[in-house]
């Protein structure tokens, strides 16, 4: 029972992890990087989805992105969602691929992105934190059932809040590195 409980606790608390990394991804950092853009929904031909469905991106150089749709009639759409995303960018659309650039970031723009990286850190810490309280109440809803023994459940108490502050470092380097990579000039 403890084992269960225990395996779905850092099951649950790396998928917390793993949902900051990609959330982290998206946030732009002056360098090009695939995850800017690939989640942005177009409308193609009525639907809406993912830009990585419908074209090729690629980065020939740290600060461009280049989106070629396997679909041509499709340039136009995907032009208008990177522009209504609102994430900065311009694209160029030259008729078969579109250049998106990606400029320097601002100090005050940099300062904004760290404090937006803190908050989206702090929010995964606390979700990781409730994964814990859900776990321990678990662990003391079988005691109480007499499914386990005191020393049973502290055992259990002490392992869970080992995983717990590992998963909140692994959230914190996380946040620390992205915030260097947005920092970075």
């Amino acid at each position: 029972m403890a084992a269960d409980i225990l395996g779905e606790l850092n099951f649950r608390m790396q998928k917390a992890v793993d949902g900051l990394a990609k959330e982290l991804a998206t946030i732009r950092t002056g360098r090009a990087t695939p995850a800017l853009v690939e989640n942005i929904m177009v409308d193609y031909h009525g639907i809406a989805t993912p830009l990585c469905q419908i074209a090729t991106i690629s980065i020939p150089e740290a600060n461009l992105i280049i989106i070629q749709p396997w679909d041509r009639t499709s340039l136009r759409s995907i032009d208008k969602a990177i522009l209504k995303a609102d994430i900065g960018l311009n694209p160029l659309n030259d008729g078969n691929i579109i250049r998106v650039l990606i400029p320097l970031l601002s100090e005050e723009r940099r300062v904004e992105l760290a404090k937006l990286v803190s908050k989206r850190v702090e929010e995964r810490r606390v979700v990781v934190r409730n994964i814990r309280r859900d776990c321990i109440g678990k662990l003391r809803g079988i005691e109480k059932n007499k499914q386990m023994s005191q020393d049973e459940l502290e055992n259990a108490i002490t392992q869970v809040d080992e995983v717990t502050s590992d998963f909140v470092d692994k959230v914190s380097q996380i946040g620390q590195s992205k915030e260097k990579e947005i920092r970075e000039v």
